[in-house]
């Protein structure tokens, strides 16, 4: 779930990365030019300790699915190697990493939030495993395109995923029978058609709490729109394309008509998109999988109810959340660190933590994630084709500019073209800074 936590952690990268970046002036950005030593392949005799930092939950199983299933499962098969493994807070994560860059201390294996992997990546303390680890390609054409697309950075990868999730269309069929709708809606034409029906019946259409690009860009892409080029060096032109615009206009103009509630602008108040949708407050919201517990735990009597996100011209598409694992070059037991990772991305690993509420990457696992929890199923088509937020150092900047830009559109103050052309304005220097 992209909590406010991890909103607050993403917004304080920018100073933390610049901080590590005078302190660490001997690393060079992306770090692949420095010599590495090849990993060994899989199979390879190995020995010693293996330390990986991670923000699983221990709230819900997943720590103690890590600690008493999946390491004792490694360490059986590997005698020799002893895996210590640290939980740290999501919200303390990032600063900790961007510590441990400074004063040299980073361990061998990290579970990072995917939007982390550029920053770190650029930061060069990270692996390029497509370079290094010999089996990359078998372990990359397994996993969903959207989720692997976050470990890019300059041309090559530096980590893989290892649990992933995205946002599907969860709805309320009682609030929408309220307006005579018997059927979630499908595309943006019918989300129009639904607004005035449902507003008539005292039901906003749909409800999010904030217009960053986690919870904008899966209408910016369906409507066709992108933020930047296929290399990450622009965003005017794209950004501010008209197909963009289409995408947010659809918001604007259903916020407009009171179909869409004052909680997307962000703040307090309000009543929670998950509390607004149990109740028949909302028909709609964008969300993730995680919901499900939620519900079952808060709304028992709740019939909750997926459908994929409303097509435009650019069809139903997602977006990418979830956290890779990267090997760190400080590593002094890269053989070792590498067969763990392997093994974090083997179905009898990935398979463990679906159990508990964790995604697998692994696509040839899509009909078995069913049959553990059946409310997978609309996400695991859904990440077919979702996408990742834009895989850049500079991204928490961007997602200001973007978050603050729509909010002005929304309130009136400029028209959505305009407060796109401002965006991508804004959006330029930030990717030119990383281009090349």
């Amino acid at each position: 779930m992209f909590s406010t936590a991890r909103r607050t952690a993403l917004t304080a990268l920018g100073a933390a990365t610049a901080l590590a970046l005078t302190l660490t002036a001997c690393s060079s950005g992306g770090g692949v030019g420095a010599a590495q030593t090849p990993i060994a392949s899989a199979g390879a005799t190995i020995s010693g300790t293996v330390t990986f930092w991670h923000a699983y939950s221990a709230d819900s199983q997943e720590v103690k699915t890590l600690e008493t299933v999946i390491i004792p499962k490694f360490e059986q098969l590997h005698p020799g190697v002893k895996v210590t493994d640290v939980a740290v807070p999501y919200d303390q994560l990032h600063q900790k990493l961007v510590t441990a860059v400074a004063g040299d201390t980073l361990p061998d294996l990290v579970r990072s939030d995917i939007m982390w992997v550029p920053e770190l990546a650029d930061l060069g303390v990270l692996v390029p495993l497509d370079q290094q680890m010999p089996d990359f390609s078998t372990y990359s054409a397994q996993v969903y395109k959207g989720a692997l697309a976050t470990n890019a950075w300059k041309g090559h990868y530096y980590g893989l995923p290892l649990d992933t999730n995205t946002r599907v269309l969860l709805y309320n069929s009682d609030a929408l029978a309220k307006a005579g709708i018997t059927a979630p809606p499908a595309t943006f034409a019918d989300l129009r058609a639904d607004a005035p029906k449902l507003t008539a019946a005292g039901v906003s259409t749909f409800a999010d709490n904030s217009t960053s690009g986690w919870n904008v860009l899966p209408w910016i892409w369906s409507a066709g729109g992108s933020v930047t080029d296929d290399k990450v060096t622009k965003a005017t032109g794209y950004l501010n394309s008209a197909a963009s615009v289409a995408g947010v206009q659809l918001l604007v103009d259903l916020y407009k008509q009171k179909a869409i509630p004052d909680i997307i602008l962000g703040g307090t108040g309000g009543t929670a998109t998950s509390d607004g949708l149990a109740t028949g407050k909302y028909a709609t919201i964008l969300d993730g999988p995680w919901m499900y517990p939620i519900f079952a735990s808060q709304y028992p009597q709740f019939q909750l109810k997926a459908a994929p996100v409303p097509s435009g011209d650019g069809g139903s598409i997602s977006v990418v959340g979830g956290e890779s694992v990267v090997l760190t070059k400080s590593s002094k037991n890269k053989d070792a660190a590498a067969e763990f990772l392997r093994y974090l991305l083997s179905q009898d690993a990935q398979l463990a933590m679906a159990k508990v509420g964790q995604m697998p990457v692994l696509s040839n696992l899509g009909d078995q994630l069913t049959s553990i929890n059946a409310y997978y199923g609309p996400f695991v088509t859904q990440l077919a084709n979702a996408r990742p937020r834009t895989p850049t150092p500079a991204w928490p900047k961007i997602d200001d500019i973007l978050k603050a830009q729509i909010q002005k559109a929304l309130q009136g103050g400029v028209s959505v073209k305009d407060a796109l052309d401002q965006a991508a304005a804004q959006i330029d220097p930030l990717l030119a800074k990383y281009a090349g």
